[in-house]
């Protein structure tokens, strides 16, 4: 069984077992999050597809930890101009895992 969540503004496929990096949710490590907006879930041959979500679908994950990701560096550089910028960011996220998926 699979299902395509949204969270974070980003669509997610996810089976009973992954573990995934998502935006940074409000929930303490340990704990459980259960994600309604489910897009469409997937049984063998049976396949709901949500207007825009499924109706009485969600996903069960626990929060396995936060964390930040890799370093991005952002370089500007306007040519004879002799003008550049350079920034850096770590984007932060958290890990789940999912346990259970329910149609």
């Amino acid at each position: 069984m699979f299902a395509i969540i949204e969270t974070g503004g980003k669509q997610f496929r996810v089976e009973e077992g992954l573990e995934m990096d998502v935006e940074l949710l409000k929930a303490e490590a340990g704990s459980t999050v259960s994600i309604d907006k489910v897009l469409l879930v997937g049984d063998g041959d049976a396949t709901k597809i949500g207007a825009p979500y499924v109706e009485g679908a969600k996903v069960d994950c626990e929060v396995v930890t936060h964390g930040r990701g890799k370093k991005i560096v952002v370089f500007h550089k306007l040519s004879k101009k002799d003008a550049r910028k350079k920034q850096g960011h770590r984007q932060d996220f958290t890990r789940l895992k999912v346990k259970s998926i329910s149609a």
